[in-house]
């Protein structure tokens, strides 16, 4: 298994693309994944990131809006095109077509905001347990080796995330597998390390964990373990997010995720990222595709 530091200096290394023409630039997918695609949260990551090289620092990004549209190839390069929408005197908007093949797979739009105050107010932090005293995923994973498919899997698992320290506040989807429970989950994480003070960083590193767990809140709702237990079969189709406020990445953040439909072979949920100190700094929302295997009908 990967060492966490190391972990985290390949995941920063994804985050460095190729700058390539003017506004088109590569980035590779070398981070080990679960299932034979590239993670979306990567593939998000790095197009924000294409996206936020060519607007000034002094705009913050403050909203994505994503498609998925092809699984990534894992073994293959990925070419990130940005179109320069608008430059106003408030906010930038960028376009960004993500290109495997000849074909495009994600496609996002970003908006970016020069700082500006105004009316505040926010929903309070939900009540949450002090993330240090939750077991660690090297903690809790092994112990349901059974459920995920043996300890192979559960390797697989602890190094695909091993730059993130990612910790449930309640039993995951695939440790209550046939009792559908309240279609809600709670996540602490924060990167396994620190980071530099680059805040288009620490929202690209939000945007990759934000793609781990959010459709965790629908298979609570009908029993379901999920991916690594093979009772669903999905992917990711849309993912929005909207940066409220600043947070470091490396710092710990409460993920709180809610499911409130599915349905056609789709689930919706929605996300809430606060601050340890009770910040809300990121609202997400998230449909996927989610099917029961054709042998149950």
């Amino acid at each position: 298994m990967s060492e966490p530091l190391t972990a985290l200096d390949d995941l920063l290394g994804l985050m460095e693309l190729e700058p390539i023409e003017q506004d088109i630039f590569r980035g590779t997918t070398g981070r080990p994944t679960l299932l034979p695609r590239v993670f979306g949260g990567q593939v998000a990551a790095q197009a924000l990131v294409a996206a936020g090289r060519t607007v000034p620092a002094d705009r913050p990004a403050h909203s994505l809006h994503s498609y998925f549209l092809r699984p990534g190839d894992p073994a293959a390069p990925i070419v990130y095109t940005v179109d320069r929408i608008r430059d106003g005197r408030s906010f930038t908007t960028r376009r960004v077509v993500a290109v495997q093949h000849g074909q495009p797979i994600f496609h996002l739009s970003a908006s970016f905001q020069a700082h500006e105050e105004g009316l505040e107010h926010q929903e309070p932090m939900p009540a949450a347990p002090d993330p240090e005293t939750l077991p660690t995923a090297a903690e809790m994973l092994p112990g349901h080796a059974g459920l995920l498919g043996g300890d192979e899997i559960v390797r697989r698992i602890l190094e695909a995330r091993a730059a993130v320290d990612l910790r449930y506040v309640d039993e995951p989807p695939f440790a209550s597998v046939g009792e559908p429970r309240e279609p809600r989950s709670q996540v602490w994480f924060r990167t396994n390390g620190k980071l530099a003070d680059d805040p288009l960083l620490h929202v690209c590193l939000a945007t990759y964990v934000s793609d781990m767990t959010l459709l965790d809140s629908v298979l609570l709702a009908h029993g379901r373990g999920g991916w690594a237990v093979g009772d669903v079969v999905g992917a990711s189709l849309d993912h929005a997010m909207w940066f409220h406020r600043p947070f470091r990445a490396d710092e710990w953040l409460l993920y709180d995720q809610e499911s409130p439909t599915s349905q056609g072979g789709r689930g919706l949920a929605r996300g809430r990222i606060f601050t340890q100190d009770g910040r809300l700094a990121v609202s997400v929302i998230q449909e996927g595709v989610i099917r029961v295997p054709h042998e149950e009908g």
